[in-house]
């Protein structure tokens, strides 16, 4: 292919896209002017600017999605979906227009200072979006049972002593729940149906996901993930929405990057400055896996669950869940023993067990490429 000329830069909206053209051989961008957000539009766009393969485009990943990549790559055309929180800015820039937008763009585009993003093929987009309903459900299901729990408090409507909230004792307890006014029995009976529409709800996303999981052609990584321990079918399924098959990540820091799990430093001269994480990354990823961690504070063992997980796996990704386990575990106690939170060493923990994450990845795919 012939080297790219046309560098394009799009400031993408919900209705109209900013565009902007630089050339290759230097020269600042200049504007084209706005276009409608539409297929045909855009399509109009690039058959105006010249041959496919003279074209390269970049704009900001957003609410839009990735219809316009999808676009522009069956045309032929390179497309990058970049990163807007790594675009750089200038401290005295005070100005910000959709025109100024996308010729910079353009021109860091151009320079080669922006941060693509991995953009998922349609059916793994789709599998994402199924795992984050579920994430939206679960919450959903929190605040359903938040508001039928405060309510209660309120009119002093308690349980039986040891009667552990949202079992089945609880339920029953809550048939039998009585108003002397109608309006607040109606208000019960509602909380009630609420909460049990949100319980329907997440069951039936959790078992949907298992099994597109069980079908997706990443089944045998999101089995082997599930040897480690903290890690169910919900985090496997999580990472796997999120990060796909690992192999664009040549290094286990990269993913611990990309999760916002690595400490930010400040350092200049011989002064050596690290804080907290960064939180630059994949929410989702950073959440499961702190979540994960924490079941490192507990001794290394294989119970039945883990076990049962393990089944059928090979020797050698069982090993590398062994090993975490043995070495995760004192680290966070000795974490703890430093001065450290068991949040801060929970956080620790995430970090480090991106690394396990990452080798059992890499095992996978050197699997399937000797099969």
């Amino acid at each position: 292919m012939r080297e790219r000329t046309i560098i394009i830069g799009l400031d993408v909206h919900k209705d109209t896209i900013a565009v902007a053209r630089a050339s290759r051989h230097g020269g600042p961008p200049e504007s084209l002017g706005t276009i409608v957000n539409s297929p045909q539009a855009i399509a109009r766009l690039m058959r105006k600017l010249g041959a496919a393969e003279e074209i390269a485009v970049c704009y900001e990943a957003g609410p839009c999605g990735y219809a316009i990549y999808h676009q522009l790559t069956t045309m032929k055309i390179a497309c990058q979906v970049v990163a807007p929180s790594m675009i750089p800015r200038a401290p005295g820039e005070r100005v910000k227009t959709d025109r100024r937008d996308a010729e910079k763009l353009a021109r860091l585009y151009r320079s080669g200072d922006l941060h693509p993003v991995w953009v998922p093929d349609a059916a793994h987009e789709a599998l994402r979006d199924l795992v984050r309903m579920r994430e939206q459900s679960r919450q959903d299901l929190q605040r359903a049972r938040g508001r039928l729990s405060k309510w209660l408090l309120r009119l002093d409507l308690r349980p039986p002593t040891a009667t552990r909230a949202w079992s089945t004792g609880y339920y029953r307890w809550l048939a039998t729940l009585q108003r002397e006014h109608p309006p607040q029995q109606l208000v019960l009976a509602e909380l009630i149906e609420q909460e049990a529409l949100a319980v329907r709800r997440h069951r039936r996303l959790d078992a949907e996901i298992v099994q597109q999981m069980q079908s997706s052609p990443l089944a045998p990584l999101w089995r082997a993930w599930q040897v480690l321990k903290g890690v169910g079918t919900v985090t496997a399924s999580t990472l796997i929405a999120e990060l796909g098959d690992c192999s664009r990540f040549e290094h286990p820091r990269q993913l611990m990057a990309y999760g916002g799990v690595t400490p930010g430093e400040y350092s200049s001269g011989a002064r050596t400055r690290r804080g907290a994480i960064t939180k630059h990354g994949n929410t989702a990823i950073r959440r499961v896996m702190i979540e994960a961690a924490w079941h490192y504070a507990l001794p290394p063992k294989v119970g039945a669950p883990l076990r049962r997980r393990q089944a059928g796996q090979p020797e050698t990704i069982t090993a590398i869940a062994w090993t975490a386990q043995k070495r995760l575990n004192p680290r966070f106690h000795r974490l703890v023993r430093r001065g450290k939170s068991r949040p801060q060493a929970a956080v620790a923990i995430a970090r480090e067990l991106m690394g396990p994450i990452w080798e059992i990845a890499q095992t996978v795919r050197l699997t399937q490429l000797a099969n």
